[in-house]
């Protein structure tokens, strides 16, 4: 065999070597690290103040809190942000947010799965409350579930509000959702396989250009590109959580 078939098969080996179980990319981590200023970073080593939307503390704001006042649905416990979302009781998930503001970068988070509740899952992203068109400013989104992870472009998908009405008028009607519709959101996500356990583990969510970024444990689990995810301003960090989810260390940090 000669060298340019050699340095073929040699690459061809290479890539399968790399997608086993997780996809071709760059760390992450060290991209914000070297790259980016930390915004800031909370590890939770204090108490909470009640149950109200402030009462995490350090710059926190729980968006559903108010509605649902005598339950605790974040009990921050040696170090730990437990959230355990009174989902019926506020008539929404859990919505936790801190702000951030940056084009490029991302957050480093260590959390787990309690397996406390049944359906326990993690949906963390970015918000612009000051955009114009979009359903509460909801952006882009990573959605951890019991078997899939998937990256989402709210923005320029189902959260923009002329595809929202379409949808929602197909669904009054009882009508099937515009093929043009459908098509254009199927464009707007992917989903990878990811199998959840009751562990800690790392994630790195991250957005560079139009390109979002999810790894877990220093593997690269799922990338999408999208125009969505190159908004100019993703002003919050949020969570949104409908039953429970552990956190113990969030970081956020701007590239550009």
């Amino acid at each position: 065999m000669n060298s340019p078939f050699r340095s073929a098969f040699s690459l061809i080996a290479l890539i399968l070597f790399t997608g086993a179980g997780t996809l071709p990319g760059q760390d992450d981590a060290r991209w914000l690290q070297e790259k980016g200023t930390l915004i800031f970073h909370d590890a939770f080593e204090r108490e909470e103040d009640g149950n109200l939307a402030k009462a995490i503390g350090e710059g926190w704001n729980s968006a559903t809190a108010d509605r649902a006042p005598d339950t605790k649905q974040v009990d921050l416990d040696e170090g730990i942000m437990k959230i355990a979302s009174a989902t019926k009781e506020a008539g929404h998930a859990a919505h936790i947010h801190h702000e951030a503001g940056f084009t490029d970068g991302g957050a480093i988070i260590r959390f787990r799965f309690p397996g406390l509740s049944e359906d326990e899952g993690l949906q963390l992203g970015f918000v612009d409350r000051e955009v114009q068109g979009v359903h509460a400013g909801h952006l882009c989104y990573a959605i951890l579930a019991e078997k899939s992870v998937t990256l989402i472009d709210h923005k320029t998908g189902i959260m923009n509000l002329e595809n929202r009405k379409r949808r929602d008028d197909a669904v009054a009607a009882k009508e099937k959702i515009p093929k043009d519709l459908e098509k254009l959101l199927a464009t707007k996500q992917v989903v990878e396989k990811w199998k959840a356990d009751e562990e800690w583990h790392e994630l790195v969510l991250v957005t560079e250009g139009d390109e979002m970024r999810l790894s877990i444990d220093g593997k690269v689990i799922a990338t999408h590109h999208s125009e969505g995810f190159a908004h100019p301003m993703k002003r919050w960090f949020s969570f949104l959580v409908s039953s429970t989810v552990w956190v113990d260390d969030v970081k956020v940090w701007k590239v550009k």
